[in-house]
């Protein structure tokens, strides 16, 4: 397989370039994941939607993303990551506008739905190009720098909405996220090679309907039961739906000849363990976000800027040690960094759990420094573990696969954890509830912020002293749950993950990058 690409003079100043465009286009698409959902309150107000539509507003791109990413990382193998990559920025990019002019509710989720098509058309070839035209020598440092923007481009999202946000509307985030497009697009086309290998690639087309039906149904399932309880007919829907394609999928992946993803890699502990890890962090991340903000905008009355500057001390802590990353996985191996990795994360949402109506800032940032470095830990050696399993020619499969992860891990963790949170709350709040009218005892029970809202209208000191201890109490056992799930996912680990690093399939590279060989 051979790259092509603009030739430049220096070799390095060039795989420097691939890197800085790929981070561009990752952050493009992670950023649009967290950052909306500083602007819902205002999209509400603006166009009356109702509970459930704020949900498939914020999660119909989750949704769209994780269900096609799989499939369009095996097509970016077929026809160029990188050809894929622009046609993902142009369609990204204008469905972004479309959201900026919605004027209603139903126009903004088909807009937020086609931004996660062209999301998963992006992704695959962010992770996949960088393997493909770095050296084995500087590989796991390249992908080091890309999870680190993996992980704190979703803080960085949030920050950049909330300046938006102070001085213009929610519309005007879509429209800054199609700029950010025509930049992604820009940088890819001048700084990036188009990757591929068309003789080895598979177009599996079973495999792929199969695929995308059952992720995207899982997540449907996932996340519509966490909104409207788990016994609803669209959630036990979503579910079976999901079981079945899926069943489907590896049935036809075991009994085909060229499958798009080889089930069998699942047995490869190196492969099976990264991808758990992978699940878990960002399990524990999107949960996270999801009570952390309401913490820091209901609890501590901050405001949507001040919220996402209050979540930088954990990109300052995971960008620098994501560099860092490999070099403590080549002197501990990769098992006993992301088990640490892992523990880290329990212990940061374990230090958070203890948060109370008292609690300061402070108090918070002690359990976010903790949790910052469990996510730079975690981050690069659980990417790398997926990556290694599979050959050069399958690149864009692995980075989707790790896309994929990342994706069901963050609808999980909205899911479990947010559910969590909310059933633990009303039942906190249950008996301050009680003693008001029916539809104001309603809608405390729904919401924190609604009940705040209510307590400052009726002056009430002792409504908001007990919703505030009922959030506590909500946030405590999302946190602590979530802990728990971090600390067995690290004893998972040690007790699974190999020993040895497993060396990657032999990759020969001619170190001109104008011409490289990838044999896979």
């Amino acid at each position: 397989m051979k790259t092509h690409r603009l030739p430049t003079a220096d070799p390095a100043t060039e795989r420097n370039g691939v890197l800085a465009s790929m981070c561009l286009a990752l952050v493009l698409v992670v950023a649009s994941v967290s950052s909306v959902n500083l602007a819902l309150t205002g999209i509400s107000l603006d166009l009356g939607t109702t509970s459930s539509q704020l949900t498939w507003i914020a999660d119909g791109y989750t949704v769209a993303l994780a269900a096609l990413v799989l499939p369009f990382g095996a097509l970016g193998d077929r026809l160029g990551r990188r050809t894929l990559l622009l046609v993902g920025t142009v369609v990204f990019g204008l469905a972004a506008l479309c959201a900026a002019s919605a004027q209603t509710a139903g126009v903004l989720i088909g807009g937020r739905i086609a931004m996660g098509v062209g999301a998963a058309m992006i992704m695959p070839g962010t992770l996949s190009t960088i393997t493909a035209v770095f050296p084995a020598s500087q590989r796991s440092r390249a992908v080091s720098v890309w999870a680190g923007f993996a992980t704190s481009g979703a803080v960085l999202g949030m920050l950049a909405c909330g300046l938006i946000l102070e001085w213009g509307s929610w519309r005007a985030t879509f429209v800054a996220t199609a700029v950010l497009a025509v930049a992604a697009f820009l940088a890819a086309l001048l700084l990036a090679p188009n990757t591929a290998d068309p003789d080895e690639a598979v177009i599996d087309l079973p495999g792929f309907v199969l695929s995308g039906i059952g992720i995207g149904a899982l997540v449907y399932g996932i996340v519509d039961g966490a909104e409207a309880g788990w016994t609803t007919g669209n959630a036990l829907t979503g579910l079976a739906v999901a079981a079945v394609a899926l069943t489907a999928f590896v049935v036809w992946e075991l009994r085909t000849p060229r499958p798009m993803l080889d089930v069998r890699l699942f047995g490869n502990r190196g492969f099976s363990t990264g991808t758990l890890a992978l699940t878990v962090q960002f399990l524990c991340l999107f949960g996270f976000f999801f009570v952390g903000l309401q913490f820091l905008q209901l609890t501590l009355g901050y405001s949507p800027l001040k919220s996402a500057l209050g979540l930088l001390p954990m990109a300052a802590i995971v960008m620098p040690m994501s560099r860092i990353a490999p070099h403590v996985v080549e002197r501990f191996g990769r098992r006993a960094v992301m088990a640490t990795g892992l523990a880290s994360l329990g212990a940061g949402l374990g230090i958070m759990s203890q948060l109370d109506g008292g609690s300061t800032y402070l108090h918070f940032l002690g359990g976010l420094v903790v949790f910052g470095l469990g996510m730079a830990l975690t981050s690069t050696p659980s990417t790398t573990a997926i990556v290694a399993s599979l050959p050069r020619a399958k690149q864009g499969v692995a980075s989707a696969m790790n896309d994929v992860s990342r994706e069901l891990g963050s609808a999980l963790g909205i899911a479990i954890l947010g559910s969590l949170f909310n059933s633990g709350y009303r039942s906190a709040v249950g008996d301050a509830a009680a003693a008001l009218p029916p539809e104001a005892a309603h809608a405390v029970e729904e919401s924190a912020g609604a009940g705040f809202n209510l307590a400052s209208q009726l002056g009430s000191q002792p409504l908001a002293d007990a919703v505030r201890d009922a959030f506590a109490a909500g946030l405590g056992d999302a946190m602590t749950v979530g802990a728990g799930i971090a600390v067995l996912t690290a004893a998972v680990v040690l007790w699974r993950a190999p020993r040895r690093t497993v060396v990657a399939p032999p990759v020969i590279v001619d170190h001109d990058l104008r011409q490289p060989e990838l044999v896979g």
